[in-house]
Formats: structure tokens, sequence, C-alpha cells
């Protein structure tokens, strides 16, 4: 199956106490490029994410975006520093001795300076943020991934319809090329019969000249291989898979067989044929830009 490298996925999951969403776009990239936005908190498992999204796809910018949410009451413990808060007391009744001032420390005073206590929020199970944040991941790739695919199928179909039109082109391109020679050698030998008197006339020089022409302007090898191109670039639409990078690589063999006629083409006729093909070449290399 044909699949397209863009789309887009959105997909929650819930265990108890937490909520992760996870969002997915996929856009046009020549390699597998993955950005991901997550909590710092939950930096550690980027690594795995990546890993999972290899699963799923091979090519294209790929942004993934995952908020993770507490959903339950968070526990949090008081950190008690035993050692600064008796050293704080320490120092301030040495203070107060040596300056002779009377003062009444209380322990909310000495517990309300800095560093004494601390907030800390209970350890996290890591596997279990790993197993929730893999459900939403895992949900919206398999969101992305058929986007993709009905995408795909389109641009498949688009693909095939321009190649055998191109085809058409090929053998009318193939038609033609015997026709030019016949016109030339007729051209020819017109134009010397009107500069020399007919007695004259060379006819085996000028057989000779058209059969020149016919050579160096023979198209066979080039139709030969561009039929050979279309038929490979209809297997692979059919067959499909990850042939975004074969189809770059065939469409620039088909630019090259069909640059080699147009600069043989002596012919009005043969050279608006090309262009027509150009033309649909490069519509079909723009689809191509957008498969997997």
């Amino acid at each position: 199956m044909v699949r397209s490298m863009t789309g887009f996925g959105r997909s929650q999951s819930n265990v108890p106490g937490y909520q992760s969403t996870c969002e997915v776009r996929g856009v046009n990239h020549r390699f597998l490029d993955s950005h991901i936005r997550i909590s710092r908190r939950y930096s550690a498992i980027e690594d795995k994410i990546r890993e999972e999204i290899k699963k799923y796809v091979n090519r294209g910018r790929i942004e993934i975006n995952i908020n993770i949410e507490k959903t339950g009451e968070s526990q949090r413990n008081i950190k008690l520093d035993k050692d600064l808060a008796m050293a704080y007391h320490n120092s301030l009744k040495e203070l107060e001795e040596n300056l002779n001032i009377s003062s009444h420390l209380g322990i909310m005073d000495i517990f309300g300076l800095p560093g004494v206590f601390s907030l800390e929020d209970q350890e996290e199970d890591q596997e279990m943020l790993w197993a929730l944040v893999q459900a939403s991941l895992d949900g919206a790739m398999d969101s992305l991934i058929e986007m993709r695919s009905k995408e795909g199928r389109n641009l498949a179909d688009d693909i095939l319809e321009r190649n055998q039109l191109i085809l058409a082109m090929v053998e009318k391109l193939e038609k033609r090329a015997p026709i030019v020679s016949k016109d030339y050698y007729g051209r020819l030998r017109k134009r010397i019969s009107e500069l020399l008197p007919q007695e004259i006339i060379d006819e085996q020089r000028i057989t000779q000249e058209a059969a020149i022409f016919a050579d160096k302007s023979s198209i066979t090898e080039e139709i030969v291989r561009l039929k050979s191109h279309v038929a490979h670039l209809h297997e692979l639409m059919t067959i499909g898979g990850l042939i975004g990078r074969k189809c770059d690589f065939l469409l620039q063999e088909m630019f090259r067989e069909i640059n080699t006629i147009a600069s043989k083409a002596n012919d009005l006729e043969m050279n608006r044929i090309v262009v027509e093909a150009k033309a649909e070449l490069e519509k079909i290399r723009e689809q191509v830009q957008n498969i997997e």
C-alpha cells in the first residue's frame, strides 16, 4: 500500500491518577525526523518515544506533542533539614548574645527560614508512566497511519493515471520518429533539386545523408527505456510499501530520457509531445515528494 507522509493523529489514555494526551502531525521530509514536545519532568522517556515511532513510520517529519496531567490528588511529603535548623538556631542565639539583644525565637521563626523545609512530590512509577504514554502514542500513530494510507491511495491513483498519459505520449513519439526521417529525406531532395539540374543529382549521396540524419536522431533506445520506466513506476504504485525514494530515482531517469529525446527531435510535433510529457512528469514528481 502506498502511504503519504502527511497526516494527523490524536489519542488519549488514562490510568488511575494520570491522563496522557498525544497529538501527532506528519509532513514531508527526505528522512525520518522526529520532534518531541513533552514536559521536562518526563524527558527521560523521549528515547523510548523515538523508538516507538520507528515501528510505524520510516520517512517524514513527525511532530509529537504529549501532555501528561495528574487527575488525582497529588501526594507531597515535607522534607525537614534538621541540621540546617539547628545551625540557624545556634547562629541566632550566638548573635543574640554578642549583640546583647533579647529575642523570643519560636519554632515557627526557624521553620520559615530558607531551606529548613521543602515539599517533595511522591516518586512516580516510571514503568506505569511509560505504559500510559505508550498507549496514547500508539493510538495517535494508528490514526496518523490511517490518514496517510488514505491519502496515499489517492496519490497512487493520480500517479497511475498520469503514468498512462505519459505512456501514450511515448507511443506517439515512437510512431512519429520514422516520419521525421522520411520528411527530412523529402526536404533534402527537394532542396537539392532546386539548386542543381536533375541530371547531376546524386541519389546515393542524398540517401546517405538521410541515413546519417536518421541515425543521429534515432530515439529507439530512449523509447525502450522510457517504456521500461513507465512499467516500473506502475509496478511500484501497485505493490506499494516504502517506495518514495525509488520513485524519486526512477523519475530522474525518466526526465533524462525525455530530455535526450528533446535534444534529438528535429520536429515541431515531437517537441510539442515532449513538452506535454515533461509537464506530466513534473506533476508526478510533485506527488512523489509526499510518498513515504
